[in-house]
């Protein structure tokens, strides 16, 4: 009996957080997402096809054959009690329709930007600026693609002051950890803060 009750006070303590994960074309937002996910990631790419060369932008991705056009799905738990769900965004202009959807009751965002390919993640930034959604910048550091730094990219990306830029390999499970983390930081002194203006 007292083990039943612990568990349901378990249960009520549990939180469990929406988190986007956003970007270009070809960014890494799906190699992150299946990086950091302690489940088997729902993902819902296809082969990129002759028809979508016309309206896909490849250049500097050359290698990569196929693409988002839905989301993918994972989570991660953080710590004790507090799980996130993350939510890969497609890239392409044509399925930003879906980003609405998406973004309904996120937390936050992470967006994944290219070096080589930075304006690629202007639209993202746009996207959450405009919606007062908190996110960080992550730069996924392409093997071969020239260094910059936090400073850099946040005045190549004109970043609102504060807005975190942190350096990643999404490949690699404890850097994207890392970000989330960053995230989840900053999105809830944002949070904060913004409820004690309101009561103010």
């Amino acid at each position: 009996m007292v083990t039943e009750h612990s568990d349901a006070a378990e249960d009520t303590s549990a939180l469990a957080l929406k988190i986007l994960v956003a970007g270009g074309f070809g960014v890494g937002k799906t190699t992150l997402v299946g990086a950091v996910s302690e489940i088997r990631p729902l993902r819902t790419e296809e082969l990129l096809s002759e028809a979508g060369q016309l309206v896909d932008d490849t250049d500097g991705v050359d290698q990569k054959v196929t693409t988002t056009v839905a989301m993918d799905f994972g989570r991660i738990t953080i710590r004790s009690g507090l799980s996130l769900y993350l939510f890969g965004t497609p890239g392409q202009d044509r399925f930003w329709f879906l980003w609405d959807e998406l973004a309904q009751g996120a937390l936050g965002a992470v967006v994944l930007a290219d070096t080589r390919r930075l304006e690629d993640c202007f639209p993202a930034v746009d996207y959450f600026e405009h919606r007062r959604i908190p996110f960080v910048v992550a730069v996924n550091c392409f093997t071969g693609a020239r260094p910059y730094g936090a400073p850099d990219v946040c005045r190549a990306l004109d970043l609102d002051q504060g807005t975190p830029v942190v350096l990643c390999d999404a490949r690699d499970r404890a850097s994207g950890k890392e970000v989330l983390i960053r995230l989840v930081e900053y999105a809830g002194r944002m949070h904060t803060a913004r409820l004690l203006d309101s009561v103010g």
